[in-house]
Order: structure tokens, then sequence, then C-alpha cells
């Protein structure tokens, strides 16, 4: 099943660590099937506060993702953003092509009685 990182980061001013870590990090997902799915873009926020950007990388799978998390490589270069963008990353697996989300409403319904 894919998965998905995701990160919802607040970047303030730009500075050398920030440029390394961009130009770096792509090396590190590419051991681990990684892509950038959104990177850059300009967030158009429907409802809500959402101060910030987001930042999407896929993988073909949970494992990989969170290996890719956790490799070295990676590893080393976290800091460069850290200490310069506030922010929350997440790993999380996708869905199948055929999921429904009314099959998840009815199994949500059963087992809250209602």
């Amino acid at each position: 099943m894919t998965a998905y990182a995701i990160a919802h980061i607040r970047p303030e001013t730009m500075n050398e660590d920030i440029l390394r870590y961009i130009e770096e990090i792509q090396a590190t997902m590419e051991p681990f099937g990684g892509r950038f799915l959104v990177h850059g873009a300009e967030v158009e926020v429907l409802e809500g506060p959402f101060p910030g950007t987001v930042v999407m990388i896929g993988f073909p799978d949970v494992e990989r993702a969170r290996a890719w998390y956790a490799s070295p490589a990676y590893q080393e270069i976290i800091p460069l953003r850290t200490d310069h963008i506030a922010g929350t990353v997440v790993l999380v697996e996708g869905v199948p092509a055929d999921y429904d989300a009314a099959q998840t409403a009815a199994r949500l319904r059963a087992a809250a009685g209602l």
C-alpha cells in the first residue's frame, strides 16, 4: 500500500542550511522509492487556519517510508530543517484503488451502535 510522508511546515527566513536540506533530501529518498508529490506549491486554504505550506512525499509502502526517515543519510540532514523551520511531519498509509468511504461509514456506524 502506498504511504506518504506529509509535512506541514511554517518556514520563516531562508538560509544556507535550509537550501542545503532542499538540495540533499531527494538523494536520501531515492534508495527507498520516494518521490515528491507536493513541494513548494502555494496552498489554497478552503477551511480553517493553515499557516505555512505542505510537502508530500510518496513511497511504495510504509516500511520504506519508515526506513527512509530512519536512514543515516536522512537523519544527518534533519537538523538543517528542524533548526530553522517549525512544523509537523507524519507518515500515513494510503487507501486501495477500490476504497469506498460508504463501507467505512457503515463499519463505523455498526461499531458505534448507530
